[in-house]
């Protein structure tokens, strides 16, 4: 998946690397609960930690019974420093706590002009059930492409609050 959004890549990095913006884009994803932590730097590497508790609503109900009335996702996206035009690259994983399910991949924030950077995830969604595997993952990948289409929503209004403010936010 890719998000085009309103800032350089240097503000974006400042603002992924933000405990704020991560706080308010796992709200966004409907957590019921949530923890956040941000290690590093946003001029350097940094990691974001976050773990929530999400209702089940938009597991298909032919799988709910198998996750409960509520999943536990911890994701740790690790990125590494910022190159000379504020871009950079991570790792991300995704694992719904208590079941089979992780989702692994790369992230990459890119400059695609003046004021404007993508903010790209690609990755793997693997389920450990016999039988039910497939669906099983295709439902998790469902889950993440809301997920991040949410994200994608918060870090543009974010972005653009900023912008029209005159100036960035700071970790």
């Amino acid at each position: 998946m890719a998000h085009e959004l309103p800032a350089d890549a240097t503000a974006a990095g400042r603002m992924l690397a933000d405990p704020a913006y991560v706080d308010a884009k796992v709200r966004a994803s409907g957590a019921r609960e949530h923890h956040v932590d941000v290690t590093g730097s946003p001029v350097g590497a940094f990691t974001v930690t976050t773990r929530r508790s999400l209702p089940t609503e938009q597991i298909p109900a032919h799988l709910a019974g198998v996750v409960g009335g509520a999943i536990e996702v911890r994701q740790v996206e690790a990125w590494e420093a910022a190159q000379g035009d504020g871009g950079r690259t991570g790792t991300v994983v995704v694992e719904i706590v208590g079941a089979p399910v992780r989702v692994t991949g790369r992230t990459a924030l890119a400059a695609t002009g003046p004021g404007a950077c993508t903010l790209t995830y690609e990755g793997d969604v693997r389920a450990a059930l016999p039988l039910f595997a497939a669906p099983v993952e295709a439902a998790a990948a469902q889950a993440v492409r809301a997920a991040l289409d949410a994200e994608a929503v918060v870090a543009r209004s974010w972005l653009a609050r900023d912008a029209g403010a005159g100036h960035g936010r700071t970790a």
